[in-house]
């Protein structure tokens, strides 16, 4: 395994630190395991902290239109309180819990474009330094995994998804941003949608999720925006019909007029510095379908060069974080 930054705040010659993940993909509220791998410089160092950061890309609507940054949206200790011998190396194991409403990087093991990191910092004798930056992927739970697949059985095709800073009103949600996933509707749709956005909040208990239509204005009505939310109990996602219920969902959404005042359920707070109630459906739910090999979602709704420019972004983002290049961070203390 090579070391791959120096920690440049701690001086030439100081540690240098790398952070390797036991999996390819963890599942929003379960354990992310690996080690910390720290490798002494050129003297004995009092190593004070290691720890861990998970950072996210953000985007944020303001007054003066968008803007991009990072948000650090939780921290974990994984050791400290040693000295560090020239040239020693430590190997610092950890397992810390993802929180519920991280969000989903991949379907099937192709990307989404979310971009999702683990920073890994080391103070030494007062200086701490962020000595490396590891690329995150996260994998849907099963009630996420079975409303995607059931969205890309019924024709729905990805279009985009990103992350949103501010809060839906009216929900449990506990991070300061939200996925938003887009989807095109299938031909039987077209006409009354434009597209379909959901969003899943995950807890403990279940997974609520939010469901919102972008409807076509009629000759007698203008177009506006649909929005209503369903919650799934984790232990349903073996026994349900999931092509027919979100069918049902899809329906109810672009037949009637929402009941949930989509303008009051979305905030977007401006970037910083600038209870889980779950019952019975009481709206929707809706899935992408990205990337596929599997059945459900397979005729390719992200197809190979989209995949491909998914990649290069996410590999460029990293690239640019590994370069100092870094864009606007906004730190977020949960």
């Amino acid at each position: 395994m090579v070391f791959k930054r120096l920690l440049g705040a701690l001086g030439v010659g100081g540690p240098s630190v790398d952070t390797v993940l036991d999996s390819d993909a963890a599942l929003p509220g379960g354990a992310l395991t690996g080690r910390v791998l720290v490798r002494g410089g050129g003297a004995s160092v009092e190593v004070e902290r290691v720890g861990l950061e998970l950072i996210a890309r953000v985007e944020a609507e303001h007054a003066e239109g968008e803007s991009e940054g990072t948000v650090v949206f939780e921290r974990f200790p994984v050791g400290g309180g040693f000295r560090l011998g020239e040239h020693e190396e430590r190997e610092l194991p950890f397992s810390v819990p993802l929180p519920w409403e991280t969000p989903v990087t991949e379907l099937h093991g192709r990307p989404l474009g979310i971009v999702l990191g683990v920073r890994t910092e080391v103070a030494v004798a007062g200086a701490r330094d962020s000595g490396d930056l590891d690329p995150l992927a996260v994998r849907p739970l099963p009630v996420q995994e079975a409303v995607l697949e059931a969205l890309g059985r019924l024709g729905f095709g990805f279009r985009s998804a990103d992350l949103e800073y501010g809060r839906i009103g009216g929900t449990g949600q506990r991070l300061p941003f939200y996925q938003e996933i887009e989807l095109t509707p299938p031909p039987r749709y077209a006409r009354a949608v434009n597209e379909i956005e959901l969003t899943f909040l995950a807890s403990p208990a279940g997974v609520e999720i939010v469901l919102e239509a972008d409807k076509r204005s009629g000759l007698l009505s203008p177009g506006h925006d649909a929005l209503t939310r369903f919650t799934v109990r984790h232990e349903d996602a073996p026994a349900l019909d999931w092509q027919a219920e979100v069918s049902g969902w899809i329906h109810r959404l672009t037949e009637h007029r929402d009941a949930y005042d989509s303008h009051a359920a979305y905030g977007h707070d401006g970037p910083p510095g600038a209870g889980h109630g779950f019952g019975h459906p009481s709206g929707p739910g809706v899935g992408t379908a990205v990337a596929m090999g599997a059945a459900g979602l397979a005729a390719g709704v992200v197809g190979g060069m989209v995949a491909a420019e998914v990649v290069d972004e996410i590999g460029d983002f990293f690239e640019d974080q590994d370069d100092g290049q870094d864009d606007e961070g906004w730190d977020y203390e949960g």
